[in-house]
């Protein structure tokens, strides 16, 4: 393996060179906007990216801008793009390098490790990008085209297969252009390395790869499989202060450290079993913010289904009145009565903004 390492990262690079995707961050080597480009693209298309992140350099052009920034605001620009937790560590890392690094980006893979929410791999993406230390990246993608690469059979979920594979791109990395080859390897993945159907014929490591001669590329990476994913009925009320479709209604924010934290929402919960939507609408009110409402109707005025990366919801919106006692933060940390002009002030999961839509 350690001979094919400069042939592997010449054939990638003569490859980026010839022409890679124009991504608005390529052309800065400002670690904050490849750091900032690097957690939006967790998780989520490129093409969703962009828009996102040309919105945030506007908004939030340097890391003290982002740190001096309110939370509310930076979840109001996140809105949409989900997994929030990473926006809550950009604002929180962005004030642990004003408070902690005078300001500067830690411009090494360890020291950048240090700062919330960055991992093994966005620390090698950002110290190989902007700083050209010849670190390794692991994600999916060039999970993938290891696993390809060397025809590896082991599962790649487990860790031992995980740090040999960390070992594997370390040892490919070069010296030079270290940057521009970890992205390269990325790119290949997510355009010629596809999971389904890879274009072996126009991958600039066609030769080399052991899966392509062996022809098992379809069951390459090795995975277990999927187990089936758990589902749930949930309930959200839009509380009507007076009259329903009249006046103001109630929102509330969801704790910080949990799922979609620190987002708006109309309050609710899952039902459990036996209950009808009424019965746990009650409940799950009563146990959130220590009022009393009453359901205006019987059945949702919108159902919406929607998949997180663990499970699945069936969420049904019903209207409800306000029905007596003092709203406490039980398993909220606020709340808000407003009106629907109102609403854009705040941020709110897809899932709610459904709800809006259909207000």
């Amino acid at each position: 393996m350690g001979n094919q390492q400069p042939v592997i990262a010449k054939k990638l690079l003569s490859w980026w060179d010839e022409g890679h995707a124009d991504l608005p961050w390529r052309s800065s080597s400002d670690p904050y906007r490849i750091w900032v480009s690097e957690i939006m693209a967790q998780q989520t298309q490129l093409a969703t990216v962009i828009p996102y992140y040309e919105r945030w350099m506007v908004r939030f052009p340097t890391v003290q801008a982002l740190a001096e920034a309110p939370l509310d605001d930076v979840l109001k620009l996140w809105e949409g793009l989900g997994y929030y937790s990473r926006a809550r560590n950009l604002h929180a890392a962005a004030q642990m390098v004003v408070n902690d690094f005078d300001g500067i980006m830690p411009g090494t893979a360890a020291d950048l490790q240090k700062l919330k929410g960055i991992g093994r791999y966005t620390a090698a993406a950002i110290a190989s990008i902007c700083f050209e230390e010849p670190v390794a990246v692991l994600d999916g993608n060039v999970i993938r085209v290891l696993s390809r690469l060397h025809d590896l059979p082991d599962d790649v979920t487990q860790t031992a297969t995980k740090n040999m594979l960390w070992d594997m791109a370390q040892n490919h990395v070069p010296l030079n252009r270290p940057g521009d080859y970890n992205q390269s390897l990325m790119e290949l993945g997510q355009t010629v390395c596809s999971p389904k159907s890879p274009k072996c014929l126009l991958c600039p490591l066609r030769d080399p790869c052991l899966a392509r001669q062996r022809g098992t590329q379809a069951e390459r990476p090795v995975k277990p499989p999927r187990k089936k994913t758990p589902h749930y009925d949930v309930v959200a009320a839009v509380i009507w202060e007076q009259a329903v479709g009249e006046g103001r209604f109630l929102i509330a924010q969801r704790p910080l450290d949990g799922l979609l934290g620190g987002l708006w929402e109309f309050p609710g919960g899952k039902l459990e079993s036996g209950e009808t939507l009424a019965q746990a609408l009650v409940r799950e009110i009563e146990e959130e913010l220590s009022i009393k409402v009453k359901p205006a109707a019987e059945d949702p005025f919108v159902v919406v289904k929607h998949a997180y990366t663990h499970f699945k919801i069936t969420l049904n919106a019903v209207h409800a009145l306000y029905d007596g006692g003092k709203i406490q933060h039980v398993g909220v940390i606020n709340h808000a009565w407003v009106t629907a002009t109102e609403l854009p002030n705040y941020a709110f999961a897809v899932t709610d903004q459904k709800i809006i839509a259909a207000l």
